[in-house]
């Protein structure tokens, strides 16, 4: 009784053919495979081999041609492209052994992936828990591929794609890219490999939003990254978590539970197309909320909380002054002492009591009336006291006062409403505003930090202040 070796031969070039394969090739009575597949083998085959080729979609007739050579006491070796095991020969041989009782003996030698040689080139993509799934239907029905590439794309895993396109097969890359657009950052990266490790070889490098599958055809490996995922020197890099500079960059497991709500939350949204830096403050509030609401009363100046953080980092804005006290507790300390801000509530300070008194007036307009003499082109946030940003507003008709910007998100039943309608006329002053009854410390608070982090927003990877 003969033998067959199932054999991968890699992706295409001599270099990622492996010893191992190599040896079996020169005991090999006889080779089965693809007639495309042996151009790359044929340097290597013994002189007198018996070569046997069949045409795409002829495995089963390949895998009995195996087996009555091996029956007649012959080594055959069976050739599959990348690695045999994964869409190719070896489960079928199993299976086809077991189903005829053959004692025929059988080894696997494993090859280099088209995935492995497509994640080389492209940098390290697959440094992370990954999956891989095969677009064609032809055997596996498209609701059972549809299920797997949102379990891939709501995992958060590493997704490499196979068998992305054919003649026939035009649309299901489309879908592919619609779903994982439904939980992923537009600014995932994605990398595809065609031709790996041939002379047609081409890399592109690029992000799941301007991901177009018009570039693709039958002969392109696609790798979708994770959301910690990051695009260097036209690299893919997916960091696997060895590498911290220091202790206080470990990504803590608070963090992670953001990460995931966050990505939990946009799969949610009604609206797919929100501007990033919008889309940014409206997952922080309903974050803190867990009221999709937020979808309808959120309110943004166009790049209102972009052009927040741009004054942040360019060191015009080095306050925040808060209504109450509260606000100030929920603005995250790691990022304020990185981006050097302070802030301000002036409840406390001695001068409110009797300031309150003689002019009769609130503690918060109180307070807002000493701010603005300290600070008046701070960020002024607003969770509590309408009376308080209706007298910021009276100060800026005055000119006393001179925002950087203005979060309104005061909360309650009694001039709440108007006291938000009155900051919107103020059409040169970044704002942004709870609508209607609906706001609270929290939620002023947790604007602030959209507008502290807004870099982290492409990758949509909050908390790393937390």
């Amino acid at each position: 009784m003969g033998k067959i070796i199932i054999t991968g031969i890699g992706p295409g070039s001599k270099e990622d053919i492996t010893p191992a394969v190599l040896e079996a090739m020169q005991k090999a009575d006889s080779i089965v495979g693809y007639k495309y597949y042996f151009q790359f083998i044929e340097p290597y085959v013994k002189p007198g081999c018996e070569c046997i080729d069949t045409g795409m979609k002829k495995e089963r007739e390949r895998a009995e041609q195996a087996f009555e050579l091996a029956e007649q006491g012959k080594t055959v070796v069976v050739i599959s492209s990348g690695d045999a095991s994964i869409y190719g020969m070896a489960p079928l041989i199993y299976e086809m052994r077991n189903a005829h009782q053959s004692d025929v003996e059988i080894e696997t030698l494993p090859g280099i992936s088209a995935f492995q040689k497509a994640a080389s080139l492209l940098g390290a993509p697959i440094g992370h828990d990954m999956c891989i799934i095969s677009l064609s239907d032809l055997m596996t029905p498209w609701e059972v591929i549809e299920r797997r590439i949102k379990a891939a794309a709501g995992g958060d895993f590493v997704t490499a794609v196979y068998n992305p396109k054919s003649h026939g097969r035009y649309w299901q890359l489309y879908r592919l890219q619609e779903l994982f657009l439904k939980v992923r950052s537009a600014n995932t990266p994605v990398g595809y490999v065609r031709q790996a490790g041939r002379e047609e070889q081409e890399v592109k490098v690029t992000t799941l939003g301007d991901f177009n599958p018009e570039d693709i055809d039958m002969f392109t490996v696609i790798l979708i990254g994770n959301s910690q995922s990051y695009i260097a020197d036209g690299k893919i890099i997916t960091p696997r978590g060895y590498y911290r500079k220091t202790p206080s960059e470990e990504a803590k497991h608070g963090q992670q539970i953001m990460i995931e709500s966050f990505r939990t939350i946009s799969g949610e949204l009604r609206r797919k197309d929100y501007p990033l830096d919008h889309k940014w403050a409206l997952l922080h509030a309903i974050h803190t909320t867990a009221d999709f609401e937020m979808e309808q009363i959120l309110y943004t100046d166009e790049g209102a909380v972009e052009t927040l953080y741009n004054k942040v980092r360019d060191g015009s804005l080095r306050t925040i002054v808060t209504d109450v006290t509260m606000v100030v507790s929920g603005i995250r300390k790691g990022a304020l002492q990185r981006l050097g801000i302070e802030t301000k509530c002036y409840l406390s300070d001695p001068r409110v009591a009797e300031l309150t008194l003689r002019e009769d007036c609130t503690r918060t307009q109180a307070g807002i009336r000493l701010a603005v003499e300290e600070h008046p082109d701070a960020l002024f946030a607003f969770g509590n006291a309408p009376t308080a940003l209706m007298e910021l507003c009276e100060l800026i008709r005055k000119g006393k006062a001179r925002p950087a910007g203005i979060i309104a998100a005061p909360v309650g039943f009694v001039h709440v409403c108007e006291s938000k309608h009155m900051v919107k006329p103020f059409k040169d002053i970044p704002k942004i505003i709870i609508e209607g009854r609906k706001g609270g410390s929290n939620l002023a608070a947790t604007l602030c930090n959209a507008i502290l982090t807004f870099d982290d927003a492409a990758q949509l990877k909050p908390g790393r202040d937390l």
